[in-house]
C-alpha cells in the first residue's frame, strides 16, 4: 500500500496515531559532485511508494524540462527543487524529505557535494544520526569523499553507509567493489567512527536501495531501505547526565512561573532534586508540564516545561542540570570549528557565540591549527578560510555549562555570528575544557608519557597481609541479569547480610558509576564496555586490598563478561545470573522503562530491541522470578561458604 493510499483509508488521524509513535532517523546523503545523491533519495522514496500523485505528476513534468534521463523519470527532481538546481543538474541549498515504513519515520537532509557548498552540507549533517556517504563506482574515492566523511565525524555521526553507486557502469564488478571498499577503509580507520557498512547499488536502476540486486549476487547484505530500520541508535543517545537548557519563562498568571525548553539529555522526573547554573542555586521538580499534559517524567529530546517548588532567579541562557553531575562552568573553551564564512577566522576576531539557549560575546585568543582533510594531517595556519576546519580556542564574555561534544552533542556545540551582520560565520564543536596555564606549565611536555609511567619497587605491604588484617578471602561476585530481573535488590541485600556477619564489603552499580567514576562516559558501544571495563578494575584493586566486590550490571554480552573475568583475573570471581523472564520483569517495571521501549519512545533496551547473552554456564544461577530475595541473598551465601570464603 502507498504512502497516499493509507491516509486515504486510514485518514490522517489514524495514520498519525499509527506511525506517531515509530522512532526517528535522521540522515543525510552526502559525497562528491554527481555521486547520486538526489537520484538516491528519489529512488529511495519512489520505490517505497512514499510520493503523492501530484508531486509525481510535477516531478514528471519537470523532467520533461530539465531531466538526463531520456524519457524516464528524472528521480533527482524530487528533491532538487531550486530553479538553478534543476537548470545545472546540482544540489546547491539542504533539501529535507520526510517518510516513515512500518518501523520508522525517516528525515532525509540531501546535501551539495561542491567544496564550495561544505557549510551547507555540515549544516545538514549537524542534527543527523546516519550518514550515507556515496562514492561513484568509476571514481572511486576523492578528497570530497575525505572531507565529507572527516566532517561527518567531526560532528559525532557514529553510523556511516558507504553506498558505492553507479555499479551499473562497472558491468556490477565486486572486484571493483572490493577496491573501493578497501580504499575507504584504510582512510576510515582515522575517523573516530564506530559502525561503517558497505552497500553496492545503483540509485538510477534501483539495485540495492528498496530492493535487493539481482545483478549482484555475489553480495549478500542487505538492501539500504533494510539497514536504516534495523540500524540501533539509542546507544548513541545521552539519557544520564540531565542538561535543560532554558528557553523561555512561561508565566501566564499570577499562579504559574515554569520554565521551558527542550532536553538536550537525560531524564528528569517530578520529585528531582536539581541545580541552576550558573547560579547554582538548587531545588526540586514540583510539576513537568507539555502540550499534551502533565508527565511524571520526561526524558530527550522532549520539549517540557519544568516548575520548581522553591522560587530561583532563572532566565533564558540558564541550564538545569543535576546537583551531582553538572557540567563545569568555564570561560574558556577549546573547540575544533567548521568556518562558513567568506571573511577568513584570524586569533583576535571578536565574535558573539550561541550556545544552546545562552548568547554572550567571544574571542578567538589562539588558532591551535587546520586540518588537512585530505590527509587527516595538522597543519600550521595563520587562518581559517571558508571551509576550513581547525581549533582554536575562546574566551567568553560570561561563563558556559558546556560538556564535550563526544559527550553531549548539545550542550557540546555552538555557533558563531557576525556581530554587526548577525550571520552566522562558523560551527563548533567543544574538544576540551580550560586547563589553567600554570597546571600546562607544571605538567610539562613529554614525547611518549607512556613510557614513563612505571612501578615504584615491591609494596611492603602485600594483599595476604591486608587479608590477614581483615581475616577474610576476598571474592567478586559479578551479577547479570536483564533490567528489572533483581540485581541491585540481590547487590544490596546481600551486602547487609554479609556486613552483618563483619564481612568487608562493597556493591558497585550502573547509578554509583554513571554518577560518579564514569560521569565522562558516553553511550556509545566502546563507551558502555569501557564503563564495565572500569568497574572491574575497581573489582581487582578491591580485592588486593581485601575487600569484596559485588558487581551488579546488566552486562549484556557474553565476551564482555570473559574479558572482565580476565580482567580481575583471580579464582574467587563468580558470574551469578539472575535469571528472570522478559514478561516477569516488563510487570516489574515501575519506572516505564519496557513500555516506552514498546511503544517505540526509546530503542536499544536490553531484551525488546537490544541482544541479551544468557550466560551458558554461570557459576550460579539464581530463579529471581519464582524465589523471593531473601532466599536467593540464602542461596548466594550458601554458596560463598561451601567455597569458604564467609563465615
Amino acid at each position: 500500500m502507498s504512502y497516499a493510499e493509507e491516509i486515504d483509508e486510514q485518514g490522517i488521524e489514524g495514520y498519525l496515531a499509527r506511525y506517531g509513535n515509530r522512532e526517528m532517523l535522521r540522515l543525510l546523503t552526502c559525497g562528491s559532485v554527481d555521486d547520486g545523491k538526489s537520484t538516491l533519495i528519489g529512488r529511495l522514496l519512489y520505490d517505497s511508494q512514499m510520493v503523492f500523485d501530484d508531486v509525481l505528476a510535477a516531478t514528471q513534468k519537470a523532467s520533461d524540462r530539465f531531466g538526463t534521463t531520456g524519457d524516464d523519470l528524472d528521480l533527482a527532481l524530487l528533491v532538487d527543487g531550486l530553479q538553478a538546481e534543476r537548470e545545472q543538474g546540482i544540489t546547491i541549498d539542504v533539501a529535507y524529505r520526510y517518510f516513515a515504513t512500518d518501523k520508522r519515520k525517516f528525515v532525509i537532509a540531501d546535501t551539495p557535494g561542491h567544496v564550495q557548498y561544505t557549510r551547507n552540507m555540515a549544516t545538514g549533517a549537524s542534527n543527523c544520526d546516519l550518514a550515507v556517504i556515496l562514492i561513484d563506482a568509476r571514481h572511486g574515492v576523492l578528497e570530497q569523499t575525505h572531507r565529507h566523511s572527516f566532517i561527518c565525524s567531526l560532528l559525532g555521526i557514529q553510523h556511516f553507509v558507504v553506498a558505492i553507486n553507479k555499479m551499473d557502469l562497472v558491468d556490477w564488478s565486486e572486484d571493483r567493489f572490493e577496491e573501493i571498499r578497501s580504499a575507504y577503509s584504510e582512510f576510515a580507520a582515522r575517523l573516530n567512527v564506530r559502525d561503517i557498512h558497505f552497500i553496492p547499488m545503483s540509485a538510477l536502476k534501483g539495485d540495492n536501495v528498496v530492493r535487493r540486486s539481482d545483478q549482484m549476487p555475489w553480495f549478500q547484505g542487505a538492501p539500504l531501505l533494510d539497514h536504516l530500520e534495523n540500524v540501533h541508535l539509542a546507544s548513541d543517545r545521552n539519557l544520564v547526565d540531565l542538561r535543560l537548557p532554558v528557553q523561555n519563562v512561561v508565566r501566564p498568571d499570577l499562579n504559574f512561573r515554569g520554565y521551558a525548553g527542550t532536553l538536550a539529555s537525560g531524564v528528569i522526573r517530578v520529585g528531582d532534586q536539581i541545580a541552576v547554573l550558573p547560579s547554582g542555586k538548587q531545588s526540586k521538580v514540583k510539576s513537568i508540564v507539555t502540550f499534551d499534559g502533565p508527565l511524571q517524567e520526561a526524558f530527550a529530546p522532549m520539549a517540557v516545561t519544568v516548575t520548581l517548588t522553591d522560587e530561583i532567579d532563572i532566565s533564558r541562557g540558564d541550564t538545569i542540570v543535576a546537583p551531582n553531575n553538572a557540567p563545569d562552568l568555564a570561560n574558556a573553551i577549546e573547540a575544533m570549528v567548521v568556518w562558513f564564512d567568506g571573511a577568513p577566522l584570524r586569533a583576535g576576531s571578536r565574535y558573539l557565540i550561541k550556545h544552546t539557549t545562552a548568547q554572550t560575546a567571544a574571542t578567538v585568543t589562539d588558532l591551535r591549527y587546520r586540518i588537512n582533510v585530505g590527509s587527516l594531517h595538522r597543519e600550521p595556519a595563520p587562518e581559517l578560510v571558508m571551509n576550513e576546519v581547525g581549533r582554536i580556542r575562546l574566551e567568553c564574555a560570561r561563563p558556559l555549562a558546556a560538556d564535550a561534544y563526544s559527550k553531549n552533542r548539545g550542550t557540546g556545540s555552538f555557533i558563531l555570528i557576525d556581530r554587526l551582520t548577525n550571520a552566522t560565520v562558523g560551527a563548533g564543536m567543544v574538544v576540551e575544557r580550560k586547563i589553567a596555564k600554570d597546571a600546562i606549565s607544571r605538567r610539562g611536555t613529554s614525547a611518549d608519557a607512556g613510557s614513563n609511567v612505571r612501578l615504584h619497587g615491591k609494596r611492603q605491604i602485600t594483599p595476604e597481609d591486608r587479608k590477614a588484617r581483615l581475616g577474610q578471602e576476598p571474592f567478586v561476585l559479578w551479577i547479570t541479569g536483564l533490567p528489572r530481573a533483581g540485581k541491585s535488590s540481590l547487590a544490596y541485600g546481600l551486602e547487609k547480610v554479609l556486613f552483618d556477619q563483619q564481612h568487608h564489603v562493597q556493591v558497585i552499580d550502573g547509578e554509583i558509576l554513571r554518577l560518579g567514576l564514569n560521569r565522562d562516559l558516553g553511550f556509545s558501544g566502546a563507551d558502555r564496555w569501557e564503563n564495565q571495563r572500569r568497574a572491574a578494575e575497581l573489582a581487582r584493586l578491591n580485592l588486593s586490598q581485601g575487600v569484596s566486590t559485588i558487581v551488579a550490571l546488566v552486562s549484556p554480552m557474553a565476551f564482555e563478561r570473559q574479558e572482565a573475568k580476565k580482567l580481575v583475573d583471580s579464582p574467587n570471581f563468580f558470574e551469578v545470573f539472575c535469571d528472570a523472564p522478559l514478561a516477569t520483569c516488563e510487570e516489574r517495571d515501575q519506572d516505564g522503562l519496557y513500555a516506552r521501549a514498546r511503544a517505540g519512545e526509546i530503542a536499544n533496551v536490553t531484551g525488546v530491541d537490544a541482544p541479551y547473552e544468557a550466560p551458558k554456564a554461570p557459576d550460579l544461577r539464581l530463579d529471581t522470578a519464582a524465589q523471593p530475595v531473601a532466599a536467593n541473598i540464602d542461596q548466594v551465601v550458601t554458596f560463598l561458604r561451601n567455597r569458604k570464603l564467609v563465615r
